[in-house]
């Protein structure tokens, strides 16, 4: 607010947050100092606020060096560029970070549209640092990439490099998160009986899986490339009140640039060596010893492994085999996805079918 008053920064929601006291921070949601989230309340509505701090700043946590977090972050665009300059630096901007994607023009003018707050048909400076700052938040720029998608949270504004999305009511796959302490001294068998009691209907479950086997279609070759998903676990993928699946925590996906840049002329001894975030893992070319460019291990068979137990729990009798063998089929898929594609294209579907059709013209549906 201080930042928002000196005029340093702008923002859809700095007025709520600071002068009207209509944006309300509610409960701490994480355990990282440098990766804010709370839940909060926004004019009646229950939202999420998320504070990246750290991701495009390895500034240290002494709180004297505020004020360089400050000029670090809050730096560009500098006073006199132009709006041409700005649109320039957003579209190389862009190019690094998702590749060089057709559509990306159409994404500028959706991002200069966001970051004019008063609509007055200009970006002042203020308004374009926190469009600039936020955009090298990783998960902003994943869900302005898959904003059309119905599978990620709905961006509802920002001020500064704070913003705020839309509360997913359910925040696991399975409706409901076991405390930390009870995951530690729970043996796994347990820990997974305890979920699957919580877990919604089977017929409800098949719902949310075919939303997850959507979203991994969507981000095979979106309107702005490819994404991976780098750590597939229950904990950052839920549903809303209707069992539509969505994505809680986008920072576990990464963009096809994000990796290629990782694994550019990477030292290897072994395929553990090429691994980006838990899982996005490449080839080690142990001859040459360095990193090929290709996953190993394509979207759909993480999303495969996450949804054997949880489809194959309480699941129709009649359904029950042909279910597991197409999960086995999917888990093995591995392989360049670009050479695999129509094989990848026909498991999902038939996965998909499978499901659609035991569910369709029934009240889940």
């Amino acid at each position: 607010c201080d930042q928002y008053k000196k005029g340093i920064i702008s923002g859809s929601a700095c007025k709520d947050l600071c002068d009207d006291h209509t944006l309300v921070f509610q409960q701490c949601l994480s355990s990282s100092p440098t990766y804010q989230v709370y839940s909060g309340k926004w004019k009646d509505r229950e939202v999420i606020i998320k504070c990246g701090v750290e991701e495009n700043l390895k500034v240290d946590t002494n709180p004297d060096n505020s004020p360089r977090r400050e000029l670090v972050l809050f730096d560009k665009p500098t006073r006199g560029t132009s709006m041409d300059e700005f649109k320039e630096m957003l579209l190389n901007f862009l190019k690094a970070n998702l590749g060089d994607q057709a559509a990306l023009t159409v994404l500028v003018s959706q991002i200069l549209t966001m970051a004019d707050v008063n609509n007055d048909g200009k970006v002042s400076l203020a308004e374009a640092k926190s469009i600039w700052a936020l955009l090298h938040l990783n998960e902003f720029l994943l869900m302005l990439s898959l904003q059309e998608k119905e599978h990620t949270s709905q961006l509802l504004g920002h001020c500064g490099d704070l913003y705020i999305t839309d509360k997913i009511p359910h925040d696991s796959l399975y409706g409901t998160q076991m405390p930390g302490f009870l995951q530690t001294v729970l043996p796994s068998p347990v820990h997974r009986l305890v979920l699957q009691w919580f877990a919604p209907a089977w017929p409800r479950r098949a719902k949310i899986a075919i939303g997850l086997l959507e979203f991994v279609e969507e981000i095979f070759h979106g309107t702005y490339g490819s994404f991976f998903v780098c750590e597939a676990t229950f904990k950052n993928i839920g549903y809303n009140e209707q069992y539509d699946f969505k994505v809680v925590d986008l920072r576990k996906v990464a963009t096809e640039m994000t990796i290629r840049g990782f694994l550019k002329g990477r030292r290897c001894e072994q395929n553990s060596d090429c691994t980006f975030g838990k899982d996005c893992t490449a080839a080690c070319d142990k001859l040459m010893k360095q990193c090929k460019n290709d996953m190993i291990q394509p979207n759909l068979a993480k999303a495969c492994k996450l949804l054997q137990d949880y489809l194959l729990y309480g699941s129709p009798s009649d359904l029950k085999e042909e279910l597991q063998k197409q999960l086995r089929t999917c888990m093995t898929l591995s392989g360049l996805a670009s050479q695999m594609e129509v094989h990848h294209s026909l498991v999902l579907n038939n996965l998909k079918t499978l499901l659609w059709k035991k569910i369709s013209n029934t009240k889940y549906s």
